[in-house]
């Protein structure tokens, strides 16, 4: 995973070394994880009249009473206040909003195919291909997420911020505890971070990161202390204020997601599950070597991102992978779904 777009291609067809190296990261940190869990109305009628006696003198008549007013006409009821119109309804949630891919998609099929299913996507870049339309959030209902590494420039990614207010979120520093990846000491993104902060202050994005992983870089294999010395270098370099962390993301590709959230809890943020699959090898029939065990494996990581409150967003990895010994593609061709992407459309959302 590259800050570049050139860089992801490659990404996406991982070599066979570079898939070794992942196999051999999830079997051993799988072990790291568990040992460390384990220490852890009407009218009426009138009467008639009574003839009155003959006067002696003769009187000429009376003269004839007025003759009573018509009554007023009733007046007219007013009209009755029109209803005030009901809301139009919601247009129905077809797809779940927490479900993307982290794959660097380039053609307007390869969209089209996911956008039944999938509701945003990122590429480890600051932005999409060119290849990919311009009105592709309206066009497939998929948002682009765009990633900071740590060089970058910031006019660069406010102009891109500029240019697509639809864009509310920003990835940041991917695996800083892999050495092939971010490869950064806390004490180093500590410094880092307030460059970031700049950006969303300008911008008014949130901020989502880091990105972590169980790693390889020395004494901070695993994830929870790399950031337990992030917060606390940041502190020392900031006035003992927290650094601005709106979304914290992780990756993982093993059984235990659950349990490796619930270690995240202790920062009290929302999480962004930006890689997963379940990339399990050499342990009998628990390895995942073939469709029907990946799509097993995917509907229970699914079903437990939907019904997590903590949970924000999650991407599955990947979209194509040339050696696959996990059935873990989801496009086959181009603007072609395999199974297992079949099914990831079809699972049900909260």
């Amino acid at each position: 995973m590259n800050s570049t777009n050139e860089f992801t291609d490659a990404f996406a067809m991982e070599t066979a070394d570079q898939l070794h190296r992942r196999q051999w990261l999830a079997r051993a940190f799988a072990s790291l994880a568990a040992a460390s869990l384990a220490a852890c109305g009407g009218g009426g009628s009138s009467s008639p009249g009574v003839s009155a006696p003959a006067s002696p003198t003769a009187s000429p008549p009376p003269p004839a009473p007025s003759p009573a007013p018509a009554p007023a006409p009733a007046p007219s009821p007013s009209p009755a206040p029109s209803p005030a119109p009901s809301p139009a309804p919601s247009p129905p949630t077809t797809k779940s909003i927490k479900r993307g891919i982290a794959y660097d998609l380039a053609t307007p099929e390869d969209l089209a195919a996911l956008a039944p299913g999938v509701s945003w996507w990122y590429d480890w870049g600051q932005k999409p291909e060119p290849t990919v339309p311009a009105d592709h959030s309206a066009r497939y209902g998929m948002d682009f997420i765009p990633m900071l590494w740590s060089t970058f420039t910031a006019s660069d990614i406010e102009a891109v911020l500029s240019a697509d207010p639809g864009i509310k979120y920003l990835l940041l520093l991917n695996e800083p505890n892999l050495t092939d990846q971010a490869n950064m000491t806390p004490e180093a993104a500590a410094q880092l971070w307030p460059s970031y902060e700049a950006v969303a202050a300008k911008t008014g994005v949130k901020l989502v990161g880091p990105a972590m992983n169980w790693g390889t870089l020395p004494g901070y294999a695993d994830p929870v202390v790399w950031l337990d010395a992030f917060y606390a270098a940041y502190a020392a370099a900031n006035g003992g204020r927290s650094p601005q962390i709106d979304y914290l993301a992780f990756h993982w590709y093993d059984y235990g997601l659950s349990d490796q959230l619930d270690r995240l809890q202790k920062y009290g943020k929302s999480i962004w599950v930006t890689e997963m699959a379940n990339w399990h090898t050499g342990d009998g029939t628990a390895q995942i070597d073939s469709v029907d065990k990946q799509k097993t494996q995917m509907a229970d990581m699914v079903a437990l991102c939907e019904s997590r409150v903590d949970v924000f967003r999650y991407a599955w990895f990947t979209g194509r992978l040339s050696n696959d010994p996990h059935f873990s593609s989801l496009l086959a061709a181009n603007g072609v779904l395999t199974e297992l992407g079949q099914y990831y459309l079809s699972l049900p959302f909260a």
